[in-house]
């Protein structure tokens, strides 16, 4: 999975630094991410801007992979532009930046992106909210309320009827594959009391025996998703979420796609379940 860059260390404790020529930064305007395009994409370093020296003052550190530093520049202080080397792609593109890595990277880039653009302000009393200088947080100076970055509990359910896994595709989005039951959990609700809520609610459909797999950090919705296995209880006739989902159907183990990816966990949990894994 994408967090998994072992023998690569990410760490991720606070710090304010300043860049050197060498520390890598990330940059989004709109939607996009500035990216290095001779070769191959690629994060961009400091040394690439040739305003090096001034842009340094606006660039917030973020975390390192192993001696890699890695900041963020902020687009509401410095206008990057494209040029030879540089070019805006569409935060799509971090999914399959190469080496997997580097997409972790670029993913928590923009996952801290997000909460700095979207914490600018205090949702208490309305005033322009300041950065934390001892920890990653933003600050209310007049009525002190703390913002940190948001990470959303949320379920992964791979739901299975015998040598059957139910497959569901999303209801108005640009990801077509075929992913499983997911949902985030509401306050006062158990990991498993999501479970069951979010089978009923999508597919109409009871489940029992509910065996806890694996956790991922998940960047892309900032998110720590949490991998089930469930068995059906009752009657297989699906009733569908036409509002959550547009297809959701049985498949057999050796009908089911195998041509996944090993970023996410729902990957490879519907991998587990094809190659007779499942726990």
């Amino acid at each position: 999975m994408i967090q998994e860059i072992s023998p690569h260390r990410f760490r991720n404790e606070f710090y304010i630094k300043t860049p050197s020529p060498d520390s890598f930064f990330l940059y989004f305007q709109d939607g996009s991410i500035l990216l290095n395009h001779t070769d191959s994409l690629k994060i961009p370093k400091i040394c690439e801007l040739s305003d090096m020296n001034a842009i340094s003052g606006h660039c917030d550190y973020l975390f390192s992979i192993d001696s890699r530093e890695y900041y963020l520049i902020d687009e509401n202080e410095v206008a990057l532009s494209e040029n030879d080397t540089l070019a805006l792609y569409p935060t799509s593109v971090i999914r399959d930046l190469e080496p997997l890595w580097v997409a972790f990277a670029a993913a928590n880039g923009a996952e801290l992106h997000r909460f700095y653009r979207g914490s600018r302000f205090c949702g208490r009393c309305g005033t322009a909210a300041m950065k934390s200088k001892k920890e990653r947080a933003m600050v209310c100076p007049s009525c002190g309320n703390t913002v940190y970055p948001k990470i959303a509990p949320a379920v992964i359910v791979a739901v299975t009827d015998g040598d059957k896994l139910l497959l569901t595709k999303y209801a108005g989005r640009e990801y077509t594959r075929y992913a499983l039951v997911a949902g985030y959990t509401e306050f006062g609700e158990t990991l498993e009391e999501t479970v069951r809520r979010e089978v009923m609610e999508e597919v109409g459909l009871k489940v029992k025996n509910i065996r806890y797999y694996k956790n991922q950090p998940w960047a892309f919705s900032d998110s720590m998703l949490v991998g089930f296995f469930a068995e059906l209880d009752g009657s297989p006739q699906i009733h569908l979420d036409e509002t959550e989902l547009s297809t959701a159907v049985w498949m057999k183990r050796e009908d089911i796609p195998g041509d996944y990816t090993n970023v996410s966990l729902t990957h490879e949990m519907i991998l587990l379940f094809k190659h007779g894994q499942t726990i």
